[in-house]
């Protein structure tokens, strides 16, 4: 099995807002678990992802983010290399796609609204009776705090497209806030592997939104189904190693807020990583039955 060479490829720190370390952390761990299955892993930065210092390798296994990186990837993937995660999936979590694909799959998602930065929504919003929302770039992953925010009212919501606006920001979704636990998740497609937790409780935050529901309350809800919608998710976004947040009602409704390519498992990462690493050679072991290397 030492012929086999995986390429590895770490994040751009841009794309790790507060997380640098935390991504390259269960990255390593997860290279390390496929040396130890006996695969040679070579590791390279997006940048030399971009500059072509692959070395032929025809198993690609990246926490990419940039957008010429996921560009890259596609490309690699039609001419028939294993892409984990897909550059596919990658692009399908940015938040203009991921909302339309959640929604069209039937996935519980808030209620959204997607427009022009330039245009006005005040009415729209209030038509909705959208009070509370929050409003997140469309157009591409985030990299700044600004590029998630939450408003109070439709006039602050129209303040706040206008700052995206005048940052060249052109897409964004509106989502209808929802109250109740704000839950945090992580999970391994093909796998039996899932974690989740409060954030709040624990303090893990990127850019602090989480206090905006602020401390758990421990509403019940079902796990079973929580897994399911999130494996439904992942299917429907093409990601085999994915995170993300739902939000519990007080009712116990499960609704996914977001969903993210490869997050960093910072709470579980030595825990994860067998699991992840694990998945991806049943993906090699399928993918070298029919295509010899």
């Amino acid at each position: 099995m030492a012929e086999i060479k995986i390429a590895g490829i770490m994040r751009a720190g841009a794309y790790s807002p507060n997380h640098i370390g935390n991504d390259a952390a269960i990255f390593n761990l997860v290279a390390e678990q496929l040396r130890k299955r006996g695969y040679e892993v070579n590791v390279y930065s997006e940048e030399q992802l971009a500059a072509g210092a692959l070395r032929g390798e025809r198993i690609i296994v990246d926490m990419c983010r940039e957008q010429r990186s996921i560009a890259i990837l596609q490309k690699m993937e039609d001419d028939g290399c294993l892409v984990i995660n897909s550059g596919y999936g990658i692009e399908n979590c940015t938040r203009e796609r991921m909302t339309r694909i959640l929604l069209g799959s039937g996935i519980p998602y808030p209620e959204s609204l997607i427009v022009n930065t330039d245009e006005a929504v005040t009415a729209a919003l209030r038509d909705a009776g959208m009070t509370r929302a929050w409003i997140k770039r469309g157009d591409f992953h985030a990299m700044h705090k600004e590029d998630v925010s939450y408003v109070r009212h439709p006039e602050e919501a129209q303040e706040v497209l206008q700052e995206y606006f005048l940052r060249g920001i052109r897409r964004a979704v509106i989502n209808r806030h929802l109250e109740g636990d704000l839950i945090k998740f992580y999970g391994v497609r093909g796998s039996s592997y899932f974690f989740w937790f409060y954030p709040f409780d624990e303090g893990h935050s990127k850019y602090g939104h989480e206090a905006i529901n602020g401390r758990s309350k421990g509403i019940e809800f079902d796990l079973k189904e929580l897994r399911d919608i999130c494996s439904r998710a992942s299917e429907a976004l093409d990601v085999v190693v994915y995170g993300g947040d739902c939000i519990v009602s007080p009712e116990g409704e499960i609704r996914i807020i977001d969903f993210n390519d490869w997050p960093s498992f910072a709470p579980c990462r030595n825990q994860a990583a067998p699991h992840i690493a694990k998945a991806i050679v049943n993906l090699i072991k399928d993918f070298t039955a029919s295509n010899p290397l």
